[in-house]
């Protein structure tokens, strides 16, 4: 039997049960169902998790922003324990439950927009997208969506076609619908011709703009839908005159703007939501992935006019607002109103770090992102900014031999984006940096 490892020592991967729990993964999963590491969690709390070999990990993943008040909160397993002695599940539309209309009440509350909202509930980040874009084609009567050049909306036959990257997430797997159309997302740090910032988003939203003339009237779209700051797509936050200007777009055009905050959200970038960093209120907010302090939930909120549009019957779910995750939802939220100051100060400490390491290290071309929402995008050269695709590989594997857990993304597999627990402590975010740099060293050198 192996001897489980402590964070730093370096151990081989998989251990011996994770070895025969992998020979069982890859006989019975598929596997377009992707994973980071060879490994198998045995438990967790807070930042730290545990492997079933006995090595323990720190997690800067958190089940992709799906762990923001870490793993295990004891607060939220009360809740849970507490609602599973009265019932589990019901069906909100044949047995009506409190938790599902106080979640609903909250959520109205906390999101931006002094109008009045309603909420609907459901279970995951692609259905909220797919319910929101039903809810504004009903409402607008028109089909038109407009989307993001890098975006991820999911994986459903809908999402897909609002989801930018081709592979791997909809190869294979067309036609999408022809009602999307895409536009150039401002993308400042590979904006083309040594453009600026700024001037690059006032071209983004311009383009948007010059195709009601060229392309598809204004008049046949119904519904912007926009990542406040990018998420697969590269953990990018674009120049404020960007969503602005999106903003205005949807006022002049009489259209619906759709703030897409499933990974941006729930205290993620040191404010409740991503979009309040741009002062802008969207008329369409959904919510996913760290809404349910680990369970399965998501929400669309909407201003009333807009969500009770839909005919009776119109949208809905079995399981959406389970009872369970409703309770899990609420304790969540009132946790992470009082961790937003601490997302802020180590979201500083975290970017602080990693901008010193870049001026040690050339393939870190760029460190953005906003609270504890970081990207790094890695390159083999700074002029060229040519992606650094294959060290990024190498140094995700160094990080996990040595006990880092850390993901990748964008379009060109050469960005990481730093997601740890807004509850970790420092001395673990900062052993967790120190891997992550001597990784980089080792890549570097070798």
């Amino acid at each position: 039997m192996s001897k489980g490892k402590k964070i730093g020592e370096k151990r081989e991967l998989p251990g011996i049960k994770s070895a025969e729990l992998l020979n069982l993964r890859n006989h019975y999963v598929p596997k377009g169902v992707f994973h980071i590491a060879p490994i198998f969690i045995e438990k967790a709390k807070g930042a730290i998790v545990e492997d079933v070999d006995g090595n323990e990990f720190i997690d800067f993943c958190s089940g992709i922003s799906t762990l923001n008040i870490g793993h295990c909160n004891d607060e939220v397993i009360s809740a849970i324990k507490e609602q599973a002695d009265k019932y589990l599940h019901t069906c909100f539309h044949t047995l009506m439950y409190e938790s599902y209309v106080n979640l609903a009440r909250k959520l109205t509350e906390i999101t931006p927009g002094s109008f009045p909202k309603q909420v609907l509930l459901t279970n995951s980040g692609a259905e909220a997208v797919e319910n929101a874009v039903k809810i504004a084609r009903r409402y607008t009567g028109r089909r038109g969506i407009i989307a993001f050049e890098n975006a991820f909306h999911g994986r459903t036959a809908l999402t897909m076609g609002l989801t930018s990257q081709v592979k791997y997430y909809k190869y294979g797997f067309g036609p999408f619908d022809p009602s999307i159309q895409r536009f150039p997302y401002a993308y400042s740090y590979r904006a083309p011709f040594g453009v600026g910032a700024d001037e690059y988003a006032d071209y983004c939203v311009k383009k948007i703009e010059d195709s009601f003339k060229t392309y598809t009237p204004a008049e046949e779209t119904a519904a912007i839908i926009v990542e406040p700051v990018l998420g697969e797509g590269g953990f990018l936050a674009p120049p404020a005159g960007f969503i602005k200007g999106l903003r205005r777009i949807c006022d002049e055009y009489n259209m619906l703007l759709i703030a897409d905050e499933v990974q941006s959200g729930m205290g993620r970038t040191g404010k409740m939501w991503a979009i309040e960093h741009y002062d802008v209120v969207p008329d369409i907010l959904l919510s996913a992935k760290g809404l349910g302090g680990g369970l399965v939930i998501s929400a669309v909120v909407g201003r009333k006019d807009i969500m009770d549009s839909v005919d009776t019957g119109g949208i809905g779910t079995t399981f959406g607002g389970n009872p369970l995750s409703c309770v899990a939802a609420l304790k969540t939220i009132e946790i992470i109103q009082s961790l937003l100051p601490q997302a802020t100060r180590l979201g500083k400490l975290a970017t602080d770090r990693l901008n010193q390491m870049k001026q040690k290290y050339d393939l870190m071309g760029d460190v953005r992102g906003l609270g504890c929402m970081i990207g790094i995008e890695f390159v083999k050269d700074r002029s060229t900014k040519e992606p650094a695709a294959e060290e990024v590989k190498k140094i995700q594997q160094k990080c996990c031999e040595r006990g880092l857990l850390i993901m990748t993304c964008g379009p060109l597999h050469n960005v990481f984006r730093l997601m740890f627990p807004m509850v970790i402590s420092e001395d673990d975010l900062v052993k967790g940096l120190d891997i992550f740099e001597d990784a980089i060293r080792n890549v570097t050198v070798s």
